[in-house]
């Protein structure tokens, strides 16, 4: 197997609780966490690559050079001058999280401005996933810029997953928040939204609500995260289930989603069925709870370790 996935979005540097009142410094972001997960999860034969901006600044350098080391292409992270990246805080509840943000000065937010680098760089690409924070960031002509490419692609023959990842202090409104991820998942083949975010601001009493409502927008696929609870994925009449298997424990659920879905599109990719998908992105994203930070590997004896 083999093939072209793009990520889309912001990477950030991550300070992550580390014990004692110190903090962990690394790299990550929704769309890069998924990103990092499918390059550990699909065979070397496959490009995993990212879409973004970056400053010319030394944080910058350092982040590429990370993006690189751990196999994830950067050539189509562009590097503009009088910016810098993004940061962000993980504050710990037990194994809750919430998280304190500081990205005005991001070069991210400018990573659509260029007609002709989003259409070279997802010219040829197998599957594209992009999430709501994504479209969070973009002015609105910069989000325009970024649907047409995604169109253009797609006519092209290339997969778009979405995840909603709805994160209200990111948009101006509720409603402008609500009409422009549905934009996105009227694009996509696989929309991966979680439960608890379509309750709380689409106000969806079941999930079987939300696979009817992204169905209707025109999405192929929809796949609803629900913490413990069913897995339910729905395509035109069709259902399917999936319950996730008792955590052993819970450490931090930073990228509990990013990382199911990085497990459900690796498994989707290599031909598994709709069941194996949702059982995969399950294994994988309970693995990934069980450790701090968002970025969490193997080590060789099988114990988890935190990456930064």
């Amino acid at each position: 197997m083999s093939g072209t996935i793009l990520c889309i979005g912001e990477c950030m540097v991550e300070l992550a609780p580390a014990g004692d009142g110190l903090f962990a410094m690394g790299f990550a972001g929704d769309t890069f966490n998924t990103a990092w997960y499918l390059r550990r999860l699909l065979p070397p034969a496959y490009d995993a690559g990212y879409l973004s901006a970056v400053g010319q600044d030394a944080t910058s350098d350092r982040m590429l050079a990370f993006m690189a080391d751990q196999g994830i292409g950067t050539a189509q992270v562009a590097r503009l001058p009088g910016l810098g990246v993004g940061l962000y805080m993980i504050h710990l509840n037990g194994a809750e999280r919430s998280f304190s943000y500081w990205r005005n000065a991001s070069a991210a937010r400018q990573l659509a401005a260029d007609d002709g680098r989003l259409a070279r760089a997802l010219q040829g690409v197998q599957l594209a996933y992009l999430s709501g924070i994504t479209l969070a960031i973009l002015s609105p002509g910069d989000r325009d810029r970024l649907f047409a490419a995604l169109n253009a692609a797609k006519a092209q023959g290339t997969r778009i997953a979405f995840d909603p990842n709805m994160r209200p202090a990111l948009w101006p409104d509720a409603v402008s928040m609500r009409q422009t991820i549905a934009k996105g998942a009227a694009l996509a083949d696989i929309v991966l939204p979680s439960f608890d975010e379509e309750a709380l601001h689409c106000a969806d009493a079941t999930p079987e609500a939300t696979v009817q409502r992204y169905l209707a927008l025109g999405a192929g696929m929809v796949v609803v995260k629900n913490g413990a609870a069913e897995v339910l994925a729905g395509r035109g009449g069709q259902r399917w289930t999936y319950q996730p298997p008792p955590a052993r424990q819970i450490v931090d659920t930073t990228a509990a989603g990013d990382s199911f879905n990085a497990g459900f599109l690796a498994a989707e990719l290599a031909g598994a069925t709709v069941e194996q998908a949702m059982s995969h992105g399950a294994a994988v994203a309970v693995r990934v709870i069980g450790a701090r930070g968002a970025l969490v590997a193997f080590a060789p004896d099988g114990v988890l370790t935190s990456v930064g």
